[in-house]
């Protein structure tokens, strides 16, 4: 087991479980009760809010900002000022002029899925779920949920294309069937959904078969 590495700077409440092989960067943020697996990077600055759920092996790059309570499955990766919010209909004050403070309103994480990836200034609404190794582009606004292996870009972020387990963009190599030019895996596309070879290794894990089914879906542009 290796301790993990907390930088001095580094604001690490007491209650929060840092997993081993776990790097936290200058300035960065981990609030009570939130939850690191193993092998997690957190650069620069980055916020991990209170109760927030990360899993293995997880990137939050420089200044990112994940809110409560926001989940993350194993290998996610968050870029550089990407911001995950949990207020729907955000308010400094109630009508009568009186700053809301916890409890006054409902928080609704954001919960990104195994192996997917937000660029860098993206912004994805609260309560919305990010697909397994689906990508968000740079710059993106993510109002609707993603299905897995999206690619989504603009505002508000549409599906563009499909990408692999490797990040590439897939190419379709016979209708409904794509393949990845970089790892030459197969995948299948049935009513706007596409399926491949990670599918086997998610069967009867709970939480990490697919969005939570509260939206509607991105569709092509």
């Amino acid at each position: 087991m290796t301790e993990p590495r907390i930088a001095p700077t580094a604001d690490v409440d007491p209650s929060a479980k840092i997993g081993s092989g776990s790097r936290i960067w200058h300035l960065a943020q981990v609030r009570e009760q939130a939850v690191l697996g193993e092998g997690c990077i957190l650069g620069r600055g980055a916020y991990v809010g209170p109760g927030v759920r990360v899993g293995d092996r997880v990137k939050l790059q420089n200044y990112s900002l994940v809110y409560e309570p926001a989940v993350l499955e194993d290998g996610v990766f968050v870029g550089p000022a990407a911001v995950l919010t949990n207020d729907m209909y955000p308010r400094s004050t109630d009508v009568d002029g009186e700053v809301k403070r916890d409890g006054h309103w409902t928080a609704e994480g954001v919960v990104v899925r195994v192996g997917a990836s937000i660029g860098a200034r993206a912004v994805v609404v609260a309560g919305r779920t990010i697909g397994r190794h689906a990508l968000v582009a740079a710059g993106a606004v993510v109002t609707r949920d993603v299905p897995d292996f999206a690619l989504v870009a603009g505002v508000p972020a549409r599906r563009i294309g499909w990408v692999g387990r490797a990040g590439v963009t897939l190419r379709e190599s016979a209708p409904g069937r794509w393949s990845c030019p970089e790892t030459g895996e197969v995948y299948t596309e049935h009513d706007g959904r596409l399926s491949g070879p990670a599918e086997a290794e998610h069967e009867g894990r709970p939480g990490e078969t697919g969005g939570r089914g509260d939206g509607p879906s991105i569709g092509p542009a």
